[in-house]
């Protein structure tokens, strides 16, 4: 039973890291700021792209269940936000307790609240004051966070090409440390000074006792607990920060309680030895590998397109193929244990790590990867694309919109066409061919950096029914609200507060939140093509058989306007 028990950290681990590293990407709230927008009336052919609506009751009946409609999605969005960053800083804390810099710690902090002479009930208290303590002190770390860089300030972050690039270095920095380059350690007068009011005791001395616990532990916590707040930051959630380091910080306290509450159980516990280094290791080829995808917003927000799809899979398949080749003992750091012979567990860990590291292979020559597609560069980007072409064969013709309307669309030289879809960029170009045409329109507000429009686009709109769908019945306009691109001179307004729309993000996220009172990514917008709404508005919904509903329900009002 001890030698399964010295391995399950170790299993539990990579599925946590993988979880922690992606589970706020992948299901939080995708923002783009509006700080530096002022939701005011604007020229129609400037700033705000002027949407009619029928001034009749009904239509204006209409458009206030609308409204409506739109906070209800952004406050499920919200919800299912901070419950991801909730997730992830709970993953994030488990992954930490295996650390080499607080996992011998248990034994020895617990037996300070069971030693001989005292009550069990005492010793218990003593751990949970210690946990709440642990807690409180992650909590106002978050806090912090919030209040220094502000609401505005967060929900920029994920966009910002600055900010994305510094924390592309600084996972890489982190990745390093685990990888044993370095120890990120604080101050020893701060340790020291922590350790000192800890012997006063009560309750003050066991708060000083987290105190202690977190900064000795930096070197260990601090990559992981930098990752979290970098995750939450960029999701825009204000509480975000602080719900992370939550769940951080109670799964790194439940242990010294649990422990404390039924000492027997520390006799199950492995004992600490390579192991544990070997913990942070697989952990710093994780954090890498996230980093990048930090990198892949700067490129695609400032069109640089030089780190397109195929060269983020390269990148991923060699640390990933590195990390199971480290598994099985072929690569070793200076600060590794000797590896006489390779467990079971172990092995077995190596063998998901590199059927992963395959399973990303056919990716290269466009092979969709629907399980990871949320974090890859968009299909688009790849040169070498043999799956593409295949979403127009087997019965699902090219749509007469794509056949008649094969000029090229305004700011097309900017963005990439989703599964060789046709759509329009401009709200004004795309509303105008809609009423020539006489077809209903579906508005996508996206974005470069935002992970769900990626996933919704290569898992759902690929399937058949809704590609052709998308294709055949509505005119898409997809609407970028974070792009970094300066707009015409002539498009350039501001408002009477004194706020510039200067970008093409600028624009387009000032008809979001001011029309549809929303900030989100992605948001589907279907109107018929005189600019009328004609159901509510829809956020990601990964299910195709639900997506088709939404769809299919616009055409079917559209078909009763007429």
């Amino acid at each position: 039973m001890t030698f399964k028990l010295k391995f399950i950290p170790l299993l539990l681990l990579l599925a946590a890291t993988l979880l922690f590293g992606t589970a706020v990407n992948a299901y939080s709230q995708d923002t783009v700021s509006t700080a530096g927008v002022e939701f005011a009336p604007a020229a129609p052919d400037t700033a705000k792209p002027e949407v009619k609506t029928a001034d009749t009751a009904k239509q204006q009946v209409q458009k206030a269940v609308v409204k409506a409609e739109s906070k209800a999605v952004v406050k499920k969005e919200e919800k299912r936000s901070l419950w991801a960053i909730f997730i992830a800083g709970l993953l994030g804390g488990f992954a930490a307790i295996l650390m080499p810099c607080i996992f011998p710690m248990l034994p020895l902090t617990v037996s300070y609240f069971t030693k001989s002479g005292e009550k069990k009930g005492n010793g218990v208290s003593k751990a949970l004051t210690y946990g709440l303590s642990i807690i409180v002190i992650y909590v106002v770390l978050g806090l912090l966070v919030t209040v220094v860089f502000g609401a505005d300030a967060l929900n920029s972050l994920s966009t910002n090409g600055i900010f994305n690039f510094f924390f592309f270095l600084l996972l890489v920095v982190f990745a390093a440390s685990f990888l044993g380059a370095f120890e990120i350690t604080l101050p020893s007068s701060w340790v020291n000074k922590m350790d000192q009011n800890s012997d006063k005791g009560g309750m003050a001395g066991l708060f000083f006792m987290a105190a202690t616990l977190a900064l000795v532990s930096f070197s260990c916590t601090g990559p992981i607990i930098g990752t979290l707040l970098v995750q939450a930051a960029t999701t825009g959630a204000l509480l975000g920060p602080a719900i992370g380091m939550f769940g951080f910080a109670l799964a790194l306290s439940v242990p010294f309680v649990l422990f404390a509450m039924f000492p027997s159980l520390l006799q199950s516990l492995p004992k600490s030895g390579g192991w544990l280094n070997s913990v942070k290791v697989v952990l710093g080829f994780l954090e890498l590998a996230l980093s990048l995808k930090f990198l892949s917003n700067v490129d695609l927000a400032y069109h640089w397109r030089w780190f397109d799809r195929e060269i983020f899979l390269v990148l991923w398949i060699v640390i990933f193929a590195m990390m199971g080749l480290y598994l099985l003992g072929k690569l070793a750091f200076s600060h590794d244990s000797p590896l006489p012979y390779i467990s079971v567990p172990r092995l077995f860990l190596s063998i998901v790590i590199l059927a992963f590291t395959v399973y990303m292979v056919p990716g290269l020559w466009g092979a969709p990867l629907k399980s990871i597609s949320a974090f890859l560069p968009p299909q688009s980007t790849q040169d070498f694309d043999l799956y593409t072409a295949s979403l127009n064969s087997g019965g699902t013709s090219q749509s007469s919109t794509a056949q008649a309307d094969q000029k090229p669309h305004k700011y097309s030289e900017l963005f990439d066409k989703p599964a060789r879809l046709n759509p329009y960029f401009d709200y004004d170009e795309g509303m105008a061919y809609a009423t020539k045409v006489h077809k209903p329109v579906m508005i996508d507000f996206t974005g470069h950096a935002c992970v769900n429009c990626r996933k919704m686009e290569a898992n759902v709109w690929t399937n058949k029914d809704v590609y052709q769908r998308i294709n055949e019945d509505y005119v898409l306009i997809q609407l970028y609200v974070d792009d970094k691109t300066d707009l015409a001179a002539a498009e350039q307004t501001t408002t009477p507060q004194g706020k510039h729309i200067q970008t093409i993000g600028n624009k387009w996220s000032y008809l979001e939140a001011s029309r549809f009172q929303a900030n989100s990514q992605p948001f589907y917008v279907l109107l018929d093509n005189s600019g009328n709404l004609l159901v509510p508005p829809g956020g990601a919904d990964y299910d195709p058989i639900s997506y088709l509903k939404f769809l299919d329900s616009g055409l079917q009002a559209y078909k009763a306007l007429k």
